[in-house]
């Protein structure tokens, strides 16, 4: 709950510190449709070597390769904002195989309508899906798959209201009717009850009945806001937060996404970057492995949480 707090505070910080010199567009420029398209891809790259270092260490080198695109729309009081965000990451150290260290597929679609060009207020409906490229593992452990390609996969669809002084840098939407579905895909993990959906069922013998479900759907209440500022010359700050609880199954129990990033901008084409993503969904639990090899339990969900810090090439395009 005081995580909760501490979030829903933040969002109140941004809401007071968005910024009053750009709060409507121009009306000339209202009324001309107009696409704008914006690119980016990039590679992060970090290593490090050891040569009769006394200290000791293990060579390693990691990558992580990104890609953003963002196609939006305007005309009159209409806006349709479209995002695409993919990441994938590897890390190879000396006397290990290669690992897998980000792993990300985003894809989101925005339609909003305000009534006139005076107000901040737009009514919406959103769509996000969001999945992953490659299997997952608990390393060292990498025989037992904790996660895979539609296993999971997270679709929200919904209506609301959406508050924006700039909605490209600032908003904040609220939709009281927001449907989750989950897929997992994969038969061994929705046998096992993996990310909420129902596990199978078994008999005395250990046979399957009845197969695990595949999905899982939820109807609930999202709010969701983003932040876009330059907090200093050639440092961008980047600040997303979704809650999400679900009216049937334990309402108040809030599905927590903070992502907040930091750009550093050293020229046109090279930048470094550090980010923080922390998670919070109850229906994803905790493997414990038992004294038994290859065997795992299933412990109760935790807070999971990411850090992200690299310098490497960037295209825009």
């Amino acid at each position: 709950m005081k995580r909760v707090i501490f979030i829903l505070s933040f969002i109140s910080f941004q809401f007071i510190s968005a910024q009053p010199d750009s709060l409507f567009f121009k009306i000339e420029d209202i009324n001309i449709p107009k696409w704008t398209q914006k690119n980016e891809a990039s590679a992060l790259l970090s290593e490090v070597a050891f040569v009769n270092w006394n200290s000791g260490g293990s060579n390693s080198i990691s990558a992580l390769f990104n890609f953003e695109g963002a196609l939006k729309y305007r005309y009159k009081h209409l806006i349709w904002q479209n995002l695409v965000i993919t990441r994938y990451g590897i890390n190879k150290q000396e006397n290990q195989g290669l690992r897998k260290t980000d792993d990300i597929i985003d894809l989101s679609s925005t339609l909003g309508y305000r009534n006139n060009e005076t107000t901040n207020w737009y009514f919406s409906s959103r769509f996000n899906f969001k999945t992953q490229f490659t299997k997952g593992y608990n390393y060292p452990d990498d025989t037992y798959v904790l996660s895979q390609f539609m296993a999971p996969g997270y679709l929200y669809i919904g209506g609301g209201l959406e508050y924006g002084k700039n909605i490209d840098k600032f908003s904040v939407y609220f939709s009281p009717l927001t449907v989750k579905t989950t897929f997992v895909l994969d038969d061994a993990l929705a046998n096992a009850g993996s990310f909420g959906v129902t596990p199978a069922v078994y008999d005395s013998e250990g046979n399957i009945i009845e197969k695990g479900e595949h999905i899982r759907k939820e109807v609930g209440i999202l709010l969701t806001s983003a932040y876009e500022a330059q907090i200093f010359e050639n440092v961008m700050l980047y600040n997303y937060v979704g809650l999400y609880t679900d009216y049937l199954n334990d309402f108040g129990n809030i599905d927590v996404d903070w992502q907040i990033n930091f750009d550093f901008k050293v020229n046109s084409f090279m930048k470094a970057n550090f980010g923080s993503h922390l998670k919070y969904d109850n229906d994803v639990k905790t493997l414990v492995e038992t004294d038994v090899e290859g065997d795992y339990e299933t412990e109760g969900a935790k807070v999971q949480w990411k850090q992200i810090l690299g310098v490497g090439v960037v295209v825009a395009f």
